[in-house]
């Protein structure tokens, strides 16, 4: 029964020459090479063009449009990595004049890294796709066909003239690989060619994929951009969230209740001189409301930022967030100093979320809290011995992450089924001063 639900599978080293992936990187060496030759013989034509008619104002149009040529063909080595290498690569920012006319656009492509950074591409490519496709070619082929020797060998007598494959001959021997034993290293041979092949070819295609990402993408600071603006919208849309939650919170919660305690004390009031008795258990009632408001004000309060994290920071604000936990937490907090308050806040509020989902979720008997520092990050790890299950991409895990990625930071969770769950945060580092 154990046999059957874990079927044998053959070593990698065996599987790899039978391989889908190995194919397609074998079809990416082969067609690779005729394109390059073409990128480079046409990008090497234009820019020599441009470069010689600098001199009159005809060479920055030809420089500025073969920039772009270059960028499509960046497109088609996007298109032909995604497909063939499963390598996704963006495309770099758009080029865009300030103004929208031609002499704008000409000059904001030549003052584009990334177009430069394309027609570098086509110029280095081509001398690296030469070498990939002799080296990729011959050793396919000499695997294969030594491998498959002993098949085919039959072509020798018949249709060559001679007994085999000529290893040795001069003018008065010869050596021919015919006899049985022969064949059979001839093909043993070839066969480790065979194996051999598809490691060194992804090894020769892993070069191609640095060549992509790394000058056929947007530039480290476009993807910088676009992550500050995506972590910028995370930050608003928090921020909304949490505006949101106060004044739902005000509104059916403490708002609620001092109305009902302005209308308590108003009856009172009245019934105060006519029947003392009824107007002290009215009194009595709206001491009981004041005592309910001001407790949903102090939990209020604590959720946007409690007093105790201010002024005894993280140790104390989490072992006050554990002892309100449903199961036992063990909180441990080792910190040469307190962080600047908004990453303290940022570690305070994921700490005891993750204790609510501890509480709610998780079936859990014990939980932990670990809380360090190593280099420049600050590290939160909350264990528990539950169910597990948990998953980052879904849930109240999602929006943890998003908000811890709008600081720099990283979630990590490690939940299999049936637990234990591990959800690791680390934080940027800076010190309060």
């Amino acid at each position: 029964m154990a046999a059957a639900s874990h079927p044998l599978r053959l070593p990698a080293v065996i599987r790899a020459p039978f391989e889908a992936r190995t194919w397609r990187a074998f079809g990416y060496v082969l067609i690779g090479l005729p394109l390059s030759v073409f990128w480079f013989a046409v990008s090497v034509s234009f820019v020599s063009l441009g470069a010689g008619l600098l001199i009159t104002f005809l060479g920055v149009p030809v420089l500025a449009g073969t920039l772009a040529m270059c960028r499509g063909f960046g497109a088609v080595e996007r298109a032909r990595a995604r497909g063939l290498l499963g390598l996704d690569v963006a495309a770099p920012e758009p080029v865009r004049g300030k103004t929208g006319g031609a002499f704008s656009w000409m000059g904001a492509m030549l003052k584009s890294g990334a177009s430069w950074r394309h027609l570098l591409y086509a110029l280095l490519h081509m001398p690296w796709a030469v070498f990939s496709f002799s080296v990729t070619v011959a050793l396919w082929s000499w695997g294969w066909c030594l491998f498959t020797y002993p098949l085919w060998q039959w072509v020798f007598p018949a249709w060559v003239g001679q007994d085999g494959i000529q290893l040795y001959g001069d003018r008065t021997h010869a050596f021919y690989l015919d006899a049985p034993f022969e064949l059979a290293v001839t093909s043993l041979i070839g066969f480790v060619f065979v194996l051999v092949g598809p490691w060194v070819l992804r090894g020769l295609v892993s070069v191609d994929r640095l060549l992509v990402s790394g000058l056929l993408g947007p530039s480290r600071l476009a993807s910088r951009v676009t992550e500050l603006e995506s972590d910028r919208g995370v930050v608003v849309d928090t921020a909304a969230a949490d505006l949101r939650r106060i004044e739902r919170d005000l509104h059916d919660g403490a708002q609620a209740r001092l109305a009902a305690l302005a209308m308590d004390l108003g009856l009172a009031k009245e019934k105060l001189a006519a029947d003392p008795q009824a107007a002290a258990v009215l009194v009595d009632e709206a001491h009981g409301e004041v005592k309910l408001a001001l407790q949903e004000l102090r939990d209020l309060a604590r959720g946007i930022h409690p007093a105790v994290l201010t002024d005894r920071g993280l140790d104390a604000a989490l072992s006050a967030v554990a002892s309100r936990c449903a199961v036992p937490v063990s909180v441990d907090v080792d910190l040469p100093a307190r962080p600047v308050p908004a990453i303290e806040g940022i570690a305070y509020f994921t700490v005891s979320e993750l204790l609510q989902n501890v509480s709610r979720h998780s079936g859990a008997r014990r939980a932990w809290v670990d809380v360090w520092r190593t280099e420049d990050r600050l590290m939160l790890q909350v264990r528990d011995d539950g169910v597990g299950g948990a998953e980052a991409a879904g849930g109240g895990l999602a929006g943890l992450s998003e908000r811890v990625g709008a600081v720099d930071g990283v979630l990590a969770v490690d939940s299999p089924t049936g637990g234990p769950t591990t959800v690791t945060v680390e934080l940027p580092w800076r010190a309060a001063r």
